[in-house]
């Protein structure tokens, strides 16, 4: 099973990847597939979702959610069965100790995991109720001020504080995303409130999940497995009580082969950007995973306008957006370089 470890790197390996990366000026051919694809599924999974939401007018967010999470739990459990990954760090691929339980970690495992489950779990359905009541061009603007929140999150959690130059670069992320929706002809105020909350919901499982990670022994694996294993039950049942389920049964688009290959590929890329955000860092670096980011939020506002419209031309939304794009490349930087 020696080739089969070296398919899937961890998120223990990072450390050891931050010893090599600066021996490697060059980015090598499997690094500009790691940012590439990163890149790409993450555009294609906000259109995915969006089109799901609003070009096939599926009402039921809860129901996409349960259904990525369930592929999450095949996916996985396929994998960890096969031995092709672990999810603790540490954890041989070949070890049998952890094929004791079919839930494959401990009790007391999933009880301390349990908050950070539920703020998974609400990250995830706040995100497609804000793809879906928002523009794409907008969505992504305004995400980017998600870095405000986890600043705030970083300082009560912490006390971690940053320099002038981080704050300015902050400052004006948010600005550009004030100045692009002040001008938003098509602003809708819960629309931009649920993609805030989003913002903040994904700022304290940011916050969290390191923390977690490192006390638990969970790899990205290890941690994704905990939230889909204790989300998954409550958001079934929580769908079935409302009657999402059965009225999906009844959705005229259900058996729709253009609906299912949405909905297919919408569940496959959520997961498959959990693993390939630790593989470009891993592979590259923690500044090329920055820069990707920034680039794709580019990519994703042209498309999505493209293909979902709902943006007028505005002089001040471009120039908002535009200047979104300036501080989140300024804010990377500053990071990168310690400054």
């Amino acid at each position: 099973m020696e080739s089969a470890k070296s398919l899937l790197p961890l998120s223990n390996d990072v450390k050891q990847s931050h010893e090599t990366e600066h021996k490697v000026p060059t980015m090598t051919r499997k690094g500009v597939y790691a940012a590439l694809s990163y890149m790409a599924s993450s555009v294609l999974l906000v259109m995915f979702n969006k089109a799901a939401l609003t070009s096939y007018k599926f009402p039921f967010t809860n129901v996409i959610t349960l259904s990525q999470m369930v592929c999450a739990f095949v996916i996985l459990y396929v994998l960890k069965s096969l031995k092709i990954i672990s999810f603790t760090t540490g954890e041989s691929q070949n070890s049998s100790k952890s094929n004791n339980s079919i839930i494959f970690v401990s009790f007391n495992t999933l009880v301390y995991t349990f908050p950070l489950a539920l703020t998974y779990l609400l990250f995830m359905v706040v995100t497609m109720e804000a793809v879906r009541g928002i523009n794409i061009p907008m969505y992504t603007t305004l995400r980017r001020t998600t870095v405000a929140f986890t600043m705030v999150m970083e300082y009560f959690l912490s006390g971690k504080k940053h320099s002038s130059f981080v704050l300015g670069s902050v400052g004006i992320i948010i600005a550009g995303a004030l100045i692009a929706g002040a001008r938003d002809l098509s602003f809708d105020a819960y629309a931009y409130t649920v993609v805030f909350i989003e913002n903040m919901c994904k700022a304290v499982y940011l916050a969290s999940i390191s923390r977690v990670g490192k006390a638990s022994g969970l790899n990205i694996f290890g941690l994704l497995w905990v939230n889909v294993l204790i989300c998954g039950p409550i958001m079934f049942l929580y769908s079935l009580l409302r009657g999402d389920l059965q009225s999906t049964l009844n959705f005229p688009y259900l058996f729709y082969t253009g609906f299912q290959v949405v909905m297919a590929l919408s569940c496959a890329f959520t997961f498959f950007i959990n693993y390939i955000v630790v593989l470009n860092t891993t592979v590259n670096s923690a500044l090329t995973q920055a820069i990707c980011g920034n680039l794709k939020d580019v990519f994703t506002s042209g498309i999505g306008w493209a293909i979902f419209g709902g943006l007028p031309y505005d002089l001040f939304n471009v120039l908002g957006q535009s200047l979104g794009f300036f501080g989140s490349c300024l804010y990377a930087y500053c990071k990168i370089q310690g400054i």
